[in-house]
Order: structure tokens, then C-alpha cells, then sequence
């Protein structure tokens, strides 16, 4: 039962993101074409994902460490567990902030076609591609864009797995910008809605937005077990709670 439910929530999910898109596309489509304007499309990406959030019946419940500056870029760093992780991060993050995401989403029908217009694609199997990438971020970066990485690399495919080991990709992108780390912890994304055939439900989903640490100076390695250790105490803290 709870399987058979779970299926026609992700027919649900998708049904929501084909409508909201649809609803939006002379904004999303304007204002994606060029670089100068993503400041505009990300507003409207914020509120795509607001629609498909509610939609589902998630609401979120989000602790913030301390109070965030906006009006800086930051290179936001999470936990990645399911697919609402992205979504999630629109409605968290008020500045303008790019994605790096798998090319398997610029495949999708019609989101893809956004993505690739507004995030940065990698082909996870092309070194190539990854190093394109770290070019494309440094460009972006320098441009005034917050960045989002999800630094494990992929969702840990055995749900027993709290928390990936982190590429180091991200830090060295921040110390080299000089911009801070901000960290974000997610509780719930993958009970709530795990992969297609696993279930999902609607509910809360609770979040941690962790003070930014500053990366003037710093050593990536040792920035990437700061944020490793300090989102995993944050996950088992989560847990203890459940």
C-alpha cells in the first residue's frame, strides 16, 4: 500500500513540475537567455519551486544557525539525498545561485531544458567535463553567483549511508574565489521521497542552514572535514531526534 502510494506521489511530483513550468515559461524562457539576466530567472525558479513544495504537501521546517547576508555569494554545500534537494535550496537560498547538476537531467522533458539554460551541467563519467565545469563555476563565481554543489557527488545509492565522502571540487573552488562556505543540512528529503518505486509521503521537512565559514586563507582539505563533520554531527542529530 504504502509502495502503491508512493508511485502515484512521484506521478504527482511530476505532474506538478510539467504545470509549473508550463505556467511559467514566458518568465523562465525570457529571462534564461542570457547571463545578465539570471538574477531575474532565479526569482522565478524560487517560486516554481515554493509551487511544486506546497504541492506536495511538505512544509518546511528550516533552523538557521545565524543570520545569513544575502547580498553576498557563497558556495553552498549539502547533503544529497533526494530529488527535492534542489527545490529545497531555491526556497533557501535568496541570492542568485547556480547548480552544478548530472547531464542526465538536461535529458528531461521541458526541466531540461531549463537546466541547461541556467545551471552547470557535468558528465560525471568525462574528465573533460568535470574540469569544463570547475571553468564554468570560476566564471559564474566571478561574476557574483552564489554556487551549489552537492559535494558527495550523487545521492549514496544504499539508504543505510548518512552521509557520502565529500570531492573536494567545492572548497577549492571557494578558497580560490574567496568567497565564504555555507553549509545546508537535510533531515527528511529522502524518507519523504525517495527514489520512484520507495515510497514518499507528504509531511515535514526539516532543514539546518549552518553559519558560513570564512575561506580567506584557508585549506581546502581541511574545509572539506570542517563541513563533513560538521553536517553529519547536524544528520545524527536529526536522527536521535526521529
Amino acid at each position: 500500500m504504502n509502495r502503491a502510494f508512493g508511485i502515484l506521489y512521484h506521478i504527482w511530483y511530476y505532474a506538478l513540475m510539467l504545470l509549473s513550468i508550463l505556467a511559467l515559461f514566458p518568465w523562465l524562457f525570457w529571462y534564461s537567455r542570457r547571463v545578465e539576466q539570471f538574477p531575474q530567472f532565479y526569482r522565478y525558479g524560487r517560486l516554481w519551486a515554493a509551487w511544486i513544495l506546497n504541492g506536495m504537501g511538505l512544509i518546511r521546517k528550516v533552523r538557521y544557525e545565524s543570520r545569513i547576508d544575502w547580498s553576498r555569494a557563497y558556495m553552498v554545500v549539502s547533503n544529497h539525498s533526494s530529488e527535492l534537494d534542489i527545490m529545497y535550496c531555491y526556497r533557501l537560498i535568496k541570492s542568485p545561485t547556480v547548480f552544478i547538476g548530472k547531464a542526465e537531467l538536461a535529458k528531461l522533458p521541458l526541466f531540461g531544458f531549463f537546466f541547461k539554460r541556467s545551471c552547470i551541467v557535468v558528465n560525471r563519467s568525462s574528465l573533460a567535463s568535470k574540469r569544463q565545469v570547475l571553468d564554468k563555476a570560476r566564471r559564474r563565481l566571478a561574476r557574483g553567483s552564489s554556487m551549489c554543489i552537492y559535494p558527495e557527488g550523487g545521492i549514496p545509492k544504499d539508504p543505510k549511508v548518512r552521509l557520502g565522502p565529500f570531492k573536494n571540487g567545492a572548497f577549492q573552488l571557494a578558497v580560490e574565489a574567496g568567497v565564504p562556505i555555507l553549509p545546508i543540512t537535510f533531515a527528511d528529503n529522502r524518507r519523504h521521497f525517495p527514489d520512484f518505486t520507495k515510497g514518499g509521503f507528504p509531511g515535514r521537512i526539516r532543514a539546518t542552514v549552518h553559519s558560513p565559514i570564512e575561506t580567506a586563507g584557508a585549506d581546502a582539505d581541511a574545509l572539506n572535514a570542517q563541513v563533513y563533520a560538521l553536517i553529519l554531527a547536524e544528520l545524527n542529530r536529526y536522527a536521535s531526534q526521529s
